[in-house]
């Protein structure tokens, strides 16, 4: 078959171009050659040669459809004949995917291939035609032809893999972009959207929320992020807490769909049913809540996901357990020998047999023992445990909670027996007197008021009777006095009834025995402060009450000789924890003084505090909870100008993501936590943002602020909303400077 074209003007001559030769639809004769026959062109325009995958993925094809384009080769010649075999001009790759098959017995060495034998083209010339004249198809073509194939034919990933040559996890990735909505493929064909964006639709395979999504976000918002985001905002992703202490395997076996990320690594996808995930993490806690109970003997237990701030219980702490002599005795003997051991086997790692069976049999021995503090089983058995679960996906356990109601009623006093006794005999006499006629017991005559009476002389009376009231309270009065001027003396002293104080409120529970009238107090933060208990400060302040509460006798009258015993750093310590939970920096709504809040920043000086190892500016902490206007400046100043401008024009779920990071990596910090006058830890360095120059005139700072709040902050508004916003950002980034 021929085809001829119209005669045409020569370029650059004006004179008629000479009339083509007549097209040849093919060049050569098609024939059948042995497999064993076909030989690699030196000719071949390619030199890098085909990758093992390219040449498995090919046999694959091969194998379910055969060869679909003849090989095009000439006869090889040598010394002016030809030796009978051919050299492949164009499809090498198929020559070796052929002999990959027969390699494998799959094929016979001998088989025919249809080839096209071509004796006029030049060889080099058909292999660059080979590689250079295809054009790959759009991948959208091809995400939509595997799940053509899928639908169907009904085949799996496995089976489409397997006749492309191409790995089963492709084939699915491939399936999914194939699934997104046909209207977003299109723009991707047009290249309105980009692979990374049409993989981020497709985390989620339903159609109508892809559309969705991509309506509701604006063009400048359509990152890659925050499209996966919006497409998994209502499921609950696998690192989540819940899902960590669950585990994915438990959620799935319970018949929870999960929502598979198949285009990130180490990503476990999203929990869908997230009511049955909260379910199971209910049903675990319980049952580690009920078997704390019963193996320790409490008298009740109770579970929630997050702890129960407003519980209303009192609370008991472990206390150091009491041993015998032999016990102790028997501990220091076996804590010895394993300290020789260990002193004698240092060099040698690991020890010999015998010797690390005795370290084994020590250990177990000292475990025998138990630890060296715990609860008293008489307070087990009218308290209580909460089980929650904590940041990190664990079970937390916290033990010693008596319920209202349930503390048992104090043991009275000698003292309090002996003052109720006298009590009786007052009564008793009181008794007495209206029994005589007395009408007044307090009148010694017995006489009627208004009556003239002769004073009898004053009866001896009782040596051991106690003093009127008036007296003690005057005689009392001067013995504080006294004290206070002997303890102003004495500062060591002072500080030991300071301490003891102190830990009579913060540790005593049902009393005060002190006789200072030092007030305590701590505001619960917990309540103020979302994930105060679970952050670095909070986990440190737990920590060490329970390590000082360990210590403290169950008794409150044994708290002074506690105290005394203590060595002089561990009743500082003990101190300073002690004041540190009265320390109350909050500014709320609540009207404090101001040199109240300046010793809060006295304090922050003197300790040169620096907030960011406490805490980090994320959306859960600080920026999902400030305006666009705090966001931007915060770039502005922690990273720079131009990062600020990039954030313009974006919602507020698109921006925090974006900032988060940045702000992180900074150790930016709101004024309100940075430390006045530190060693400069505090504020961290940054390039602080631009303050236009101030104005007068609102609506001038508009235009000034304009690039940093972007287009779509200031013209979908009035200019008065805009205005606001603006000095908004000019007051920030002047205090930030």
């Amino acid at each position: 078959m021929t085809t001829s074209q119209t005669p045409a003007t020569a370029p650059n001559t004006g004179k008629m171009a000479a009339p083509p030769t007549p097209v040849v639809v093919q060049y050569g004769e098609v024939r059948d050659i042995p497999l064993s026959r076909l030989k690699a062109s030196p000719k071949n325009a390619r030199r890098v040669g085909h990758s093992a995958e390219v040449i498995e993925s090919r046999a694959a094809s091969i194998t379910y459809k055969g060869v679909l384009q003849p090989l095009v080769v000439e006869p090889e010649v040598k010394d002016g004949r030809e030796t009978g075999y051919y050299l492949v001009s164009a499809g090498e790759g198929r020559r070796q995917a052929l002999r990959l098959l027969a390699k494998r017995k799959l094929l016979a060495k001998g088989a025919a291939v249809r080839c096209v034998v071509d004796t006029s083209n030049d060889p080099a010339e058909v292999s660059m035609d080979e590689n250079l004249s295809r054009e790959p198809m759009h991948p959208a073509d091809q995400f939509e032809a595997f799940k053509d194939l899928a639908e169907r034919k009904g085949y799996g990933a496995e089976e489409i893999g397997a006749r492309f040559g191409v790995k089963p996890d492709i084939v699915r990735q491939r399936l999914r972009l194939g699934a997104v909505a046909p209207a977003l493929l299109d723009l991707y064909r047009e290249e309105v959207l980009t692979l990374d964006q049409v993989t981020a639709f497709a985390v989620n395979p339903d159609p109508a929320r892809q559309l969705q999504v991509y309506e509701q976000l604006p063009t400048q918002g359509r990152q890659p992020f925050a499209i996966r985001r919006a497409m998994t905002e209502t499921k609950v992703a696998a690192d989540d807490r819940r899902v960590q202490f669950v585990g994915l395997d438990a959620y799935v076996a319970a018949g929870g769909p999960v929502l598979r990320d198949l285009f990130t690594q180490d990503n476990e996808g999203w929990v869908e049913d997230i009511v049955l995930l909260d379910r199971l993490v209910g049903e675990k806690l319980a049952d580690i809540a009920q078997a704390v109970r019963d193996d320790e003997g409490w008298m009740w237990s109770a579970a929630y996901i997050d702890f129960p701030q407003g519980h209303g219980c009192s609370r008991i702490w472990e206390r150091v357990r009491q041993r015998s002599p032999e016990e102790v005795e028997a501990i220091n003997v076996l804590q010895t020998e394993e300290a020789e051991l260990t002193d004698r086997w240092a060099e040698i790692d690991p020890p010999p047999p015998e010797v690390a069976a005795r370290f084994e049999a020590i250990e177990a021995a000292l475990d025998a023992y138990g630890e060296d503090f715990g609860f008293d089983p008489v307070q087990r058995a009218y308290a209580g445990v909460f089980v929650s679960l904590n940041a990190y996906g664990e079970a937390k356990i916290d033990r010693g909670f008596v319920r209202l109601g349930d503390e048992p009623a104090p043991e009275p006093d000698e003292d309090d027996t002996a003052d109720e006794t006298a009590d009786e005999d007052d009564a008793d006499a009181i008794g007495d007197d209206l029994e005589t006629g007395d009408p007044d017991p307090d009148d010694e005559d017995g006489e009627p008021d208004g009556v003239a009476r002769t004073e009898p002389e004053e009866p001896a009376g009782d040596p051991a009777a106690p003093l009127p009231d008036r007296v003690v309270a005057e005689l009392t009065a001067h013995r504080t006095a006294a004290l206070r001027d002997a303890l102003a003396q004495d500062p060591d002293l002072a500080q030991v009834a300071l301490v003891h104080a102190l830990v009579c409120r913060v540790f005593g529970s049902g009393g005060y025995a002190s006789c200072l009238d030092i007030r305590w107090g701590s505001r619960d933060l917990s309540a103020v402060g979302e994930g105060i208990d679970a952050s670095p400060a909070g986990v440190a302040i737990a920590q060490r009450h329970q390590g000082w509460a360990r210590q403290m006798p169950t008794k409150i009258a044994d708290f002074w000789d506690f105290i005394v015993g203590l060595d002089g750093d561990s009743r500082a310590a003990l101190l300073a924890h002690c004041v540190s939970l009265t320390l109350d920096g909050l500014r709320s709504w609540e009207r404090r003084e101001a040199s109240v809040l300046a010793h809060v920043e006295t304090l922050a000086t003197a300790l040169d505090l620096d907030m960011r190892v406490y805490w980090k500016p994320t959306a859960v902490r600080y920026l999902d909870r400030v305006t666009k206007a705090h966001v931007i400046a915060a770039v502005g100043e922690a990273v720079s100008s131009e990062a600020a401008a990039r954030l313009s024009g974006l919602k507020k779920p698109d921006m925090v993501a974006a900032a988060e990071p940045q702000l992180v990596e900074a150790g930016w910090l709101p004024a309100v936590l940075r430390t006045a006058k530190s060693s400069g830890q505090a504020v961290p360095d940054g390039a602080c943002a631009e303050v236009p120059a101030p104005a007068d005139d609102p609506l001038a700072l508009v235009e000034e602020v304009a690039p940093v709040l972007g287009p779509d902050d200031l013209a979908p508004r009035d200019l008065e909303q805009s205005a606001a916003e603006a000095a908004e950002v000019v007051a920030i980034l002047e205090a930030a400077q």
